[in-house]
Parts: C-alpha cells; sequence; structure tokens
C-alpha cells in the first residue's frame, strides 16, 4: 500500500501499483531477503508526522529495517520502479520525476547500487517482489 515498507527475513511475494509513487526493492544478496517501500511524495518538510508517504522517511527506513535484521548496506542492492508523470503533463510540480530522484539520492549517499530501475515516463506500473530471490514481475498499467 502506499506510505508503507514491508521488509521479512522469511520468503514472501509482496505487489504494489506505482503511478507518480516510487518503490525501492532493497535485496541483501549474503543473507537472500529483502524488503520494499512505496512512497508518494519526495520530501517530509518537517511538518507533521514523518511518515514512510515521504521518500526521505521511506526510503531510509527500509534501510534501517534491513539492518535491524542482520543484513550491512555493502551487502545490499536496490531496484527502483514508479515516478510515472501520466496524469497530468509537464506538471511544474513534477512529482515522479522529484520522487525518483530522492530515491537514488538516498541510494548513493548510502552506497547501495541499483541494478536494474524502470521510472518516468507516462505510464503506471505495477510490480511484484519475491523477496528471497529478488526477482521482480513488471507489468504497466
Amino acid at each position: 500500500m502506499p506510505s508503507t515498507f514491508f521488509v521479512h527475513k522469511t520468503a514472501h511475494e509482496i505487489q504494489t501499483v506505482l503511478g507518480s509513487c516510487v518503490a525501492v526493492c532493497l535485496y541483501d544478496v549474503k543473507k537472500q531477503f529483502g524488503g520494499m517501500n512505496h512512497f508518494m511524495l519526495p520530501v517530509w518538510n518537517d511538518q507533521g508526522l514523518a511518515t514512510p508517504k515521504y521518500g526521505n522517511i521511506a526510503t531510509n527506513r527500509l534501510i534501517d529495517k534491513m539492518i535491524s535484521l542482520g543484513s550491512e548496506k555493502k551487502d545490499l542492492v536496490a531496484k527502483v520502479f514508479g515516478g510515472a508523470n501520466g496524469l497530468v503533463q509537464n506538471s511544474v510540480y513534477e512529482i515522479g520525476k522529484r520522487n525518483i530522484t530522492v530515491a537514488y539520492e538516498i541510494l548513493e549517499r548510502n552506497h547501495i547500487p541499483i541494478l536494474k530501475s524502470d521510472t518516468g515516463g507516462v505510464r503506471g506500473r505495477k510490480i511484484l517482489m519475491n523477496t528471497a530471490t529478488n526477482k521482480i514481475l513488471l507489468k504497466y498499467v
């Protein structure tokens, strides 16, 4: 669901549907488990609750959760999806583009390589992740 993240050490298949939202999928290549977030807006503005609705909060919490379950940053890899701009063409807010940028910046700052990404454009995406294998199926919607 939007504004959430999920990580578990046992195998799960998790899915989400993305428009301008972005999902970061993290995977520990040594311990072979992973998780995903789904955020709606790029950056928390220090007003209200710091929830996973915001990319900077959601992505940092996803990384922290992986580490709390025994991962080391050096063993993490990422896949990034979403950030479409299909609702309002040439929007001055460019929410999708800004969501993508936040995800990439946080992963780069944490030295987590991005193995695959499918971002931007005008079409939404449905993704299904197997948290034990890091296999992700993508369908445009």
